[in-house]
């Protein structure tokens, strides 16, 4: 989503995490999406991803959002590490999905109190304005959200809901949903975002 916000443009290769191509491999050994090569330099973890990206264009300035509260540390730990087990539940038979999903709940519930609609606007995670924070959040939601949507929708969580909402409905995720076909060795060039800049 920072790529496409950004407008930078680069060679897309879409992998199999099964069938992992060597040329993937040998970038980065830790096996795991995304990857990106920016001439010798080799960027392996997500946060790393945006903001090389938004270093090279931030125009809404999502990056003058300070994270005071830690959300994103916390949402990369506790949060995803309950959230693995609720969505795997069947690998991790020490506790019920339920036990899972209700520690997992104790951030979304932070959240919650965090984002403040106003005028059938949906709030954001700091003030009123979309920053980096949430779009690094949200994909992390979103997948609590598709273990059990219909139970997820039914969650006294309203605030949430439509922050929620707010991102699957917006042209910058729809964007970034595009289906691509799997790339294999010597497969003619992919270019990503084929659009430029997106605002917000």
């Amino acid at each position: 989503m920072a790529l496409q916000y950004a407008g930078v443009e680069c060679e897309l290769r879409e992998v199999l995490l099964k069938d992992k191509p060597a040329a993937m491999l040998a970038l980065s050994e830790k096996g795991t999406v995304p990857v990106l090569q920016v001439h010798e330099q080799v960027l392996d973890e997500s946060l790393d991803v945006m903001r090389w990206a938004l270093s090279a264009a931030d125009p809404d300035g999502w990056l003058d959002i300070e994270d005071k509260a830690g959300l994103v540390e916390r949402n990369d730990g506790a949060f995803k590490y309950y959230l693995d087990r609720y969505k795997y539940f069947d690998r991790y038979p020490e506790q019920s999905q339920q036990w899972y999903c209700e520690q997992a709940l104790v951030f979304l519930r932070d959240l919650e109190t965090r984002l403040q609609p106003s005028d059938g606007k949906p709030g954001f995670l700091y003030h009123d304005t979309l920053s980096w924070v949430d779009v690094a959040v949200f994909p992390f939601v979103r997948q609590f959200a598709f273990v059990d949507k219909q139970k997820f929708d039914a969650l006294d969580l309203p605030a949430l809901h439509q922050w929620l909402d707010y991102f699957l409905e917006s042209e910058l995720f729809l964007k970034v949903m595009t289906k691509y076909f799997v790339w294999t060795a010597g497969d003619p060039l992919t270019l990503f975002p084929n659009e430029p800049h997106i605002s917000t």
